[in-house]
Order: structure tokens, then C-alpha cells, then sequence
């Protein structure tokens, strides 16, 4: 089923090997990528398959080989094709410290490798779809194939906020497709419950450190289409001024969030119509008219002292109340066009014209096809049936 030629691995397209048969080109690399995107520690899957976690720690250095049984069984556990594990294909790495984590504290280490993992199965789905597809090009000043470089854009997070609309062609109404936006310029966004139900315990993230900048929603803010669209903002921010990461450093995370502010609420359109004491209602009409959080209007309000620090505080009180009692409900992004990430299953759908098929593209990422769905945005839609 399999042939080396040139230490390349030619598969057949509608097969799969067995441990056996992928001999020398066991990656050991591949098969830390895949324990990482199980959640799974050494020692589990030691236990699992019936070997020391000093094997599989030598299995993922390097300094020793599984042997074909081994390789069966590691697949089997790790819910992956034995070809995952196969060398001779690209593959990104990306260290944590690569990507811009909001909270540390909050994330564990095991969740941060998970949603590393993930990331670099998003630039390898990323990649194969470009061969057949032309992406839009990334138009991110200071952006090159992986780097972002000191240019003369401003790094003032106000001043590049407002400098990047002027570039991008936004002008200074609301942005009505935060999203689309930027994945209009280029930018890789995706929105998928990679880490199954620990997804909601870790918070949107980015990296600028591959070939395309990348951006991670998670859908525990997708039910809150204003905290959605801040979320894309910020990542934006970081990724525009932050070319060097620091995960969870307070002065990064504030240059961010005052980012996106700017960003969706320009100071010098939204200052003068933030209402002149603590209203409401007005601040209400404004969330619709651009598409931001009544908590972010409340903070624009203390910025420019429409209200000081302490009715600040009262105010989040006041807002508690308020959604309690059905006003300011939070609505999910689904009802808004442009707010979903589409860039990536876009480019299946015009390659899939040409041919390509699910299966034929999982082959070729050596994944399974519920993961290849996962990772191009097209999960399970069929409702749940639940039996009392």
C-alpha cells in the first residue's frame, strides 16, 4: 500500500498504513503534535498502550523508535490515521510562547498546548487549500511570511488603530463585519470548539509567527456578538503591534483592548454623542449603531469623564440589573453576516469545485474527516435529540 521513493511516503489515496509499514519515517515530532491535541499526558498514554511514559518521553525526543505495534496502538488511542504519524509533509511549530494568551492563570499548560496544536493544524489546512486556491493577500503593515518588523507605522495602539482603518479603506462610521474584515485582508480567523466542552476555558488568541497571521475565536464569546467582534479587535491589535509575544503581559493585553476600542469606537466619532451623564437607554441606541458592548461604551465614558470613577462602578451594578430583567440580552453572532469566520471553508468550496473532495484533502493531512470538518468550520449542525 505504500512505496518509498527519494525518502518521500507515496500513499494510496483511500488507504491507511499499519504501524508496520511506516517503518523509518515515524516523526517523532507528529506524534507529540497529536498527544498534545488529545489533552492527553506521557504518562496516559503510556498507560493506555501498555508502556512506560520514559518510552513514549524517548518516542517524542527522538532517541528512540516505536515499534510497529506501538504505532498502532498510539494511533488507535489518539483517535488518528497511522499516517499522521508519518514524516514528509509541512509542518509549522509553534512554541506557547508564540502566541498572544490573555491569561496564563486562567489557561492551563495542557489547554495552551492543546490550542498550540490546533493552531499549527489550521496553517496545515491553511496551506494545502492555498495550492489550489488564491487567498487574499496579507495586507498588515509591518507583516512578512511570519515576522512582523518595525516600520514607520505608528505603535501608539490609538494612533495604529486609527492608522489602520485609513489603510484598510474603513473610513470612521461602524465596522459592520469585524470578521470579514479581516479576513478580507488576509488575516486567518477561525471560530470552532477545537478543545471539545475546555474550549470555553480559554480565551481568544493570535499568533503572527506563520506564514499567515492567525486568529483563534472561541464560541464561549460567540453567544455575545459585541464581545465576539471586541475579542477579533484586540487579537488584531496584537497582532499589528506586538510582533513580540508576551503572553499574558497586563501592558500588552491594555495596548490591545485600548486597540480595539479605538478601533470600533473612534474617539473622535463616539465622543460626542456619549450621552452627558449615566443614560441607559441612549447608551443602548449607541451599542446598536456600531456594534459594541454597553460595557464598552461605559468604559469610553469613564475615559473621557462623562462619568467618574465611581458611578463607573455603580454602573456595572445598575447593568447586572438591567440583563436581568431582559434588557441587553446578549445575542450570538450566528444572526450576524460577516461575524462567522468563512475564509477557510470558502476556499474548500471553490477547490471542491475543481475536484478536491473531503477525503481526498484528509488523505492528504494524514487527519480524520470529522477533524478536517472541525478544522474548516463545518461541525455537526443536526440538532441534538433528547429523549425524556
Amino acid at each position: 500500500m505504500s512505496k518509498y521513493e527519494s525518502g518521500q511516503l507515496h500513499l494510496l489515496p483511500d488507504t491507511d498504513l499499519a504501524g508496520e509499514e511506516l517503518g523509518g519515517a515515524f516523526d517523532s515530532a507528529r506524534l507529540t503534535q497529536a498527544r498534545r491535541l488529545s489533552g492527553l499526558t506521557k504518562k496516559a498514554i503510556a498507560d493506555q498502550i501498555g508502556v512506560s511514559a520514559v518510552a513514549v518521553g524517548q518516542w517524542e525526543s527522538g532517541t528512540a523508535k516505536p515499534r510497529p505495534d506501538n504505532i498502532d496502538a498510539l494511533a488507535q488511542a489518539l483517535d488518528i490515521p497511522v499516517t499522521f504519524l508519518a514524516a514528509g509533509r509541512p509542518y509549522a511549530r509553534l512554541d506557547a510562547a508564540d502566541a498572544h494568551f490573555r491569561s496564563l492563570r486562567r489557561t492551563p499548560a495542557s489547554q495552551r498546548d492543546k490550542a498550540i496544536a490546533f493552531t499549527e493544524q489550521i496553517w496545515e489546512l491553511t496551506h494545502a487549500l492555498e495550492k489550489r486556491v488564491r487567498f487574499p493577500a496579507v495586507d498588515l503593515p509591518g507583516f512578512t511570511a511570519g515576522e512582523v518588523q518595525q516600520t514607520d507605522f505608528p505603535n501608539d495602539p490609538v494612533v495604529a488603530a486609527q492608522a489602520l482603518r485609513h489603510h484598510w479603506g474603513l473610513g470612521t462610521g461602524r465596522i459592520g463585519r469585524m470578521v470579514r474584515t479581516m479576513e478580507q485582508h488576509g488575516i486567518v480567523v477561525t471560530l470552532v470548539p477545537f478543545a471539545g466542552p475546555e474550549t470555553k476555558n480559554i480565551d481568544a488568541f493570535s499568533t503572527s509567527k506563520l506564514p499567515r497571521p492567525i486568529v483563534v475565536l472561541t464560541p464561549n464569546r460567540a453567544d455575545d456578538v459585541y464581545r465576539h467582534r471586541f475579542s477579533a479587535a484586540h487579537e488584531l491589535g496584537h497582532l499589528l503591534l506586538h510582533g513580540d509575544c508576551q503572553p499574558g503581559d497586563t501592558q500588552q493585553e491594555r495596548e490591545a483592548d485600548m486597540f480595539a476600542a479605538e478601533f470600533l469606537t473612534p474617539s473622535e466619532e463616539i465622543t460626542p454623542i456619549l450621552p452627558p451623564r449615566l443614560d441607559f437607554k441612549k447608551l443602548g441606541e449607541l451599542s446598536v449603531q456600531w456594534g459594541v458592548s454597553v460595557d464598552s461604551l461605559l468604559r469610553r465614558c469613564r475615559e473621557v469623564g462623562t462619568v467618574s470613577e465611581a458611578s463607573y462602578r455603580r454602573s456595572h451594578q445598575r447593568l447586572t440589573t438591567l440583563r436581568s430583567s431582559g434588557l441587553f440580552v446578549h445575542e450570538s453572532v450566528q444572526g450576524y453576516p460577516g461575524e462567522v469566520p468563512a475564509l477557510l471553508r470558502s476556499a474548500f468550496e471553490m477547490a471542491e469545485k475543481s475536484g478536491l473532495s473531503h477525503k481526498k484533502l484528509a488523505t492528504e493531512l494524514r487527519i480524520t474527516l470529522p477533524r478536517l470538518r472541525l478544522l474548516l468550520g463545518q461541525g455537526d449542525t443536526r440538532p441534538e435529540l433528547t429523549l425524556v
